[in-house]
Formats: structure tokens, sequence, C-alpha cells
């Protein structure tokens, strides 16, 4: 055969594209809906700038003003009639001491776990797993609610503006959340582009109610609802302060009240979304979140004060509607006005529950890769998000808001103590990290979060008890059996980790003297021939085909067409008695007394014919699968499934194949030789340099290239052998080899890198390499 290195030999050609199946039906729907999938190298990409990561993770934080003040009215004013307009105030005031407290918190939280710092997070380093997996449950808890409650307070805004559509509110919801789940597995930057717009038109348009509503107020032109209205919640009697039934209605209203504070921690769950530097791009984000919803919360409240806002017994029109019109006026602009605010509202609401749908897909992926919840949830999908993660908030969000009716306040309350149950445990857990730290700002740091856990507590002791009977039971209940559940998750896992972990008499194979291959045979066909071929490619010391016999007639059958067979005539067959016709029985039986002697080693070759086809299933067993189970338990016995493709040579189908190449370059005939031809010196001289890059399949050999591309495999060198390194770089056009001698690695180089290199072409094996390549590695 011609060498490389002589005159008559083929140039060597560089490596291309091979066989490619064919695109199954869900994956064509994948991507008609979603469009070309993401290459997980382009993940950088999603990354989300500030401008991005505001829009997308404040908006469910904003939002919660929407609806959080008005809930603290629906409990004040059945107990205290109008009078609740006088301790409205001094409640939203501790509203706000709660939220400088936990953002101070959650700042903190932010510079000490750099990379992601969710509860979860914050109690796995500080409390262990167990208080962990709790943090995590109401981590979950809290973000399903999210999407349930915003989604419904969302379309609440509607129905609020066209309130004919108020016998739909479930179905609507519903739909919202579908088509949420479909925004967000197109990736998170496209979602982000979609949901940046609404925080700053609610923003916006609710600086411009309150302009309007301060100007009002000064000119004496600023309404007062009558609270005379039908559909208002029931307008109880002024009562003192003093008696224990009051104190309960006020830490009604506090529990109430809490839920403007929901959606602060969204911003430290997501940290791994921002780009660099990912810790200082999320604190900026958070502060600027929480003045916005400070803002809001003392704008809404006052102006709610002012025109005596009474919320309505089925919850629409909205406090926030209500203040919206009343300051806007009845005119063409202030209408217009009016429509935009209640159009921002509505989609800052939306934005809100689509917060939940990015940080929620990574949180539960940190806690799946610790193996409390199913590795499902750790898969990259289409558009490199966690699409199981996106279904899995999605399903159950739904169900959520069918069983609650889509009910603002009952899904209020339940979704309030969840994230106060996650404050507490983050604030205890930092407060024993800053316990731990010793310098100037330590004591200030325990002090700051010690107060926000005391806060924290003392709302999920208020919110556990007042509002159990209207649905904080399923938290009270629901969290220690989840918790139990995903610690035998773990406990799970760990059993199968140990079990699959090399031990210290296992790390080096021992050598096997005698290999015995048995292909087990149900017919002599192709598919058997096959399997014989690939027997015989392992060198075993003994071959033999096996046939266990259930009908006498068959194995006749078998032993006549296996003697008449050219291709099967060096192979033993064997027929062993199956009397009771369980073939895995008599399989395990089989090997067994084949591997008596612990020096021998047994592979079982099992021939499958593939179907494909819900027919061809229906036709045909699964017994390779059945043989094999009970066979991989046995020590040095090996059962292998030789699978092999009925349905293709059916259909005459193949895989595609793009027509090779010869050569790059002019290929000589050597059968058409007769002498040494003569040989074309080019006069040029040898170049060390190459000054422009060339694409791969323009290479030449013996000549010296520089390419560039993406790095698609590394492969070094075993460390008992001689260190080598064996680089495969792509571009458009094709692939070469890049061989480094006397290294196992280089610094920095990863696949999916990008790489440029330059040397002098050579071959092996037919195909282009570079040896030694002087190289550079591109950000």
């Amino acid at each position: 055969m011609p060498k490389s290195w002589t005159d008559e030999a083929q140039e060597p050609v560089v490596k291309k594209d091979h066989a490619h199946l064919k695109d199954p039906f869900i994956y064509k729907v994948k991507s008609f809906f979603l469009g070309t999938p993401l290459n997980r190298h382009s993940l950088e990409s999603q990354r989300l700038s500030k401008r991005s990561a505001f829009g997308i993770l404040s908006s469910d934080c904003i939002s919660s003003s929407a609806y959080g003040g008005e809930q603290i009215l629906v409990a004040l004013i059945p107990a205290f009639g109008l009078a609740a307009f006088t301790i409205f105030p001094p409640m939203v005031g501790v509203i706000l001491v709660m939220l400088m407290a936990i953002t101070l918190l959650y700042r903190d939280v932010i510079s000490t776990y750099t990379r992601s710092g969710s509860a979860y997070i914050v109690c796995k380093d500080n409390f262990g797993r167990v208080i962990s997996q709790i943090a995590a449950v109401e981590l979950m808890f809290g973000y399903i609610i999210t999407v349930a409650i915003q989604s419904a307070a969302g379309v609440a805004a509607i129905i609020s503006t066209f309130p004919e559509l108020n016998s739909l509110k479930v179905q609507m919801t519903i739909i919202i959340v579908i088509l949420l789940t479909y925004i967000n597995l197109h990736g998170v930057k496209e979602a982000g582009f979609v949901f940046v717009l609404p925080s700053y038109l609610f923003m916006g348009s609710m600086f411009l109610v309150f302009l309007f509503g301060i100007y009002r107020y000064f000119t004496n032109t600023l309404p007062v609802y009558d609270s005379t209205t039908v559909g208002l919640v029931p307008i109880g009697q002024a009562q003192g302060l003093l008696s224990f039934a009051a104190f309960l209605y006020l830490l009604k209203a506090f529990a109430n009240g809490s839920a403007s504070l929901t959606g602060i921690e969204a911003v430290s769950d997501s940290v791994p979304l921002f780009r660099n530097p990912q810790h200082s791009n999320a604190k900026k984000i958070l502060t600027f979140m929480s003045l916005a919803l400070g803002t809001l919360i003392i704008g809404i409240a006052w102006l709610a004060k002012q025109t005596q806002a009474i919320p309505y017994e089925d919850g629409t029109p909205t406090v926030i509607s209500l203040v919206a019109k009343a300051a806007l006026g009845e005119g063409v602009v202030g209408s217009s006005l009016f429509l935009l605010t209640q159009l921002g509202t509505m989609l800052i609401l939306f934005a809100g529950a689509n917060t939940c749908f990015n940080a929620f897909p990574n949180m539960v992926n940190m806690v799946a890769n610790d193996g409390f919840l199913p590795r499902r949830l750790t898969q990259r999908g289409h558009k490199l998000v966690f699409s199981n993660g996106v279904f899995f908030i999605a399903g159950l969000a739904s169900l959520l808001v069918i069983v609650t009716g889509a009910s603002i306040t009952i899904l209020a309350a339940i979704y309030a103590l969840a994230v106060f149950i996650g404050f507490a445990l983050t604030g205890a857990g930092m407060t024993k990290k800053s316990m731990s730290t010793q310098n100037l700002n330590s004591k200030l740091r325990v002090g700051v979060h010690a107060f926000a856990t005391l806060l924290a507590s003392f709302t999920v002791i208020v919110l556990s008890i007042v509002k159990f009977a209207e649905g904080t039971w399923i938290i009270v209940i629901g969290t220690p059996l989840i918790v139990l559940l995903m610690l035998k998750f773990n406990n799970q896992y760990a059993r199968e980790q140990d079990a699959l972990s090399v031990k210290q008499h296992q790390e080096r194979a021992t050598s096997i003297s005698r290999h015995d291959v048995a292909v087990l045979v149900d017919s002599v066909d192709i598919a058997t021939v096959g399997a014989i071929r690939y027997a015989r490619s392992l060198n075993p010391r003994h071959l033999v085909a096996v046939h266990f016999v259930i009908d006498d007639r068959r194995a006749a059958d078998i032993q006549r067409a296996w003697a008449a067979s050219a291709a099967l005539d060096d192979v033993t067959l064997e027929l062993i008695d199956c009397p009771d016709r369980r073939l895995a029985n008599s399989a395990l039986d089989y090997a067994i007394r084949m591997t008596q002697k612990p020096d021998v080693e047994l592979t079982l070759l099992l021939p499958r014919r593939a179907y494909s086809g819900s027919l061809s299933r229906l036709l045909h067993d699964q017994t390779a699968e059945e043989i094999a189970a009970p066979i991989s338990q046995l020590s040095r016995v090996v059962a292998t499934i030789v699978p092999f493709d009925v349905d293709r040579i059916i259909s005459f189908s193949k895989l595609t194949t793009p027509r090779q190449p010869q050569s790059v370059g002019k290929v000589a005939e050597p059968e058409k030789v007769t002498k040494k031809p003569s040989v074309s010196v080019s006069t040029e001289p040898v170049s060390h340099y190459a000054e422009n890059v060339t694409p791969i399949d323009k290479i030449k050999w013996r000549k010296r290239a520089r390419v560039q591309g993406h790095v698609t495999s590394i492969k070094s060198a075993p460390r008992g052998s001689a260190p080598t390194l064996e680089v495969e770089i792509w571009d458009k056009t094709g692939g070469v080899s890049l061989h480094f001698l006397g290294r196992r690695e280089i610094a920095g180089l990863a696949v999916g890198s990008q790489m440029r290199a330059e040397g002098m072409v050579g071959e092996e094996e037919g195909s282009m390499v570079i040896l030694n390549p002087s190289y550079e590695l591109l950000v």
C-alpha cells in the first residue's frame, strides 16, 4: 500500500461530517415552535445585562405593590370600618421597615455567596441537609404560588377594565400560564426582551398617577369614593385597638400586607443569570428594585387613604385601578392614561409571574445536582433553559389556580408564608455566618441579620396561626412531607453512588486469563451472523453459540440451518434444554456454570432485532432485555445486546452520508503508473509563517497553514504512556487534528473553546494533522 512519504501516495483529506440521524417527529415539533436550538457554547450570550435583569427579575417584587396594600385594607375595613384608613399608614410603615431589613440581608447574602445566594445555599452552608431542604421546599412553594397569584392578579386587572369577563377568570389565568411557559421555553434572553418593557411601563405610569394625584390633592379636586357602593367588602364599626379581637385583626392585616415584600429573593436566587461581575450587578439591581418597591407602596397607600378606595368583595375592580381612576380623572387624557396604567399593571403582574420561570428552574437545578430532586431537572432544553423545571412550575401553578379558583386573597396568604419562612431561614443562616466572621462590621451585620430574622419569624408565626384555615395549612402540613420525600431521593442517590463508586481494591483492573464468548441464538439469520462476526473480533478463548430448547421442532430447524451455513461452520452450536420455558433462568444458570472457575470471564451476546412502529412492537417481544437484566448481576459475566435494525432493511433507508472527497488537491493514480514519475518541485521557499487564516478544507498537505475553529474533542494520552495531546478543531468547512507532543494538557483549553493554530500540515491514517503547532486561545 502506498505510504504518505512516497510520491505514489494519495493526498490525505480533512475531516468531514459523516452520518446524521433523521430528526424524530418530536424534535421537528420543538424546532417548529421554538426555532433553531441553541448551541451550549452560546450559553454566555444568554447572560443578562443590568437593564434586562431589572426587567425580568424585579417585576415579581415591584408588582407585589399592586395588591399588597389592598390586602391590608381587606383585613382592616371589616374590623374597624372607615377608621381603617387611619390605621393603614402605620401598618404600611411597618412593612417598609421590614423591606429595608430584608434588602440589607439579601445584599449581604449576594456579597457572601457570590455565585448563587438563595436561601437553600445559605442553609446548606450553615445548617446542613435537613434545614436546607426546608428552605428549598419553601422556595419551590413560593415560586409556584407566585406564578399563580401574579397571573390571577394580572387577569384581575383586565377584568377591572372589562367586568363582563369575570366569569372567565380561571380559564384566562390558565391561558396566561401556558403563554408564559411557551415564551420561557424560547430562552432566558428572549423572555427578558419580552418583559423588560412592562417593568418600566408600570413604574412610569404609576409615577404619572402619583403626580396627577398630588396635583389634584393640592387643588382639592381629588375625589373620595362613596362607601355605600354595592359590592364593597363589609364595612365594620370602629372599635378600640386594645381588645384581643382588635389585636387579632391587626395581626391579620399585617399578615396580608407582608405579601408586598414577596419577590425580593428572586435576585439572589438568580445571580448566575447576570453578566460579570455577577454579584456586583445583582446587588445594584436588588437596591434599585427595593427603592422602586418602597416608592410604589407609599404612593399607592397614600392615594388609597386620600380617596378612601375600599376593596371590592370579589376583588374587581382592584384598589390600584380605583386610585388610578381617581387621580387621572374622567377626561379624554385621563381615560387614556388610565387605560395605559391598567395595561402597565396587567403586564407587570404577568412579568412578575415570568420572573419565577427564570429563578425556579435555576434553583431546582441546584437542589437536583445535590441529589434531593430528580436529576432530570438539571437537563437543559432546546434553548438552553432548564425546560423540565419550566414544565414543573407551570403544571403545579395551573393546578393551584384551578383549586383556588384564582382567588388572590387565598393565594396571597400561602404565598407570604412560604416566602417568609425562606426569609427567616436566610436571616438565621447569615446571622450564624456573621458571628463566625471577625471584622469591624461583623457586629453590625449580626444585628441587622438578627433583626431581619426576628421580623420574618414573627411574620411566619402570625401567618401560620391567623391564616391556617384560609390556606396556609398547605405549607404547614405539606413542608415536612415533601422534605421527607426529598431526603428519600437523596438517600437513594447516595446508595446508587456508593454502589457505583470504585473501591480501592477495584482501582486497577485485574487480568482475566480466560475469556469465553457465547452467542445466544434464536434463529439463523443475518442478525445472528452479525453477532458471530462481532464475537470473533473479541478474540475469545472459546466461542460457542447456545440455543435454549423450548420447541423441539424449532431447535431441529436451527440445527439444520446452522450446519448448512458457510458463515458459521467454525462455531459450535450447543442446544440446552429449557423445560419450564423460562429463558432468563436458563441463561442465568448457564452463565453461573461457565464461570465457576475464578479465572474465567464470560461475555453473552444477545442479538436483538430492532423494530420500529407500534405494529412491529406488538408483533415482537423484548426477550433480550429480560435475559440481560439478571445476567448483569453476576460478577465476571457481561451481557451485551447486539442490535440489528430490521426496519431499516424493510424500508431500504440508510443514514445520510455526505460525499467524501478523495483529496483536497490532485490525486495520483498509482495503478496507471508504469515508472516512477518525475516530481514537480516548487521553487517557492518554504514559509514558516502563514499570514492569513485558511479555511480548513483549503489547507494543503506538506504546506504550512494557519487555521481557526472551535475545539470539538480533546484526547490525552494515558498516565502510563508518553505524554501526547490530540486536539480536533472544526470550522464551517471541515476539521483537522492538532498533535502536541510532550504534554497532556493546555491551560485554559476546553471543549467548545475557540482556537487558532499554525504549523506544517502532515498526515496520519489518511487524515490531515498539524504537528506541534503554535497556537492561540481566543476569547
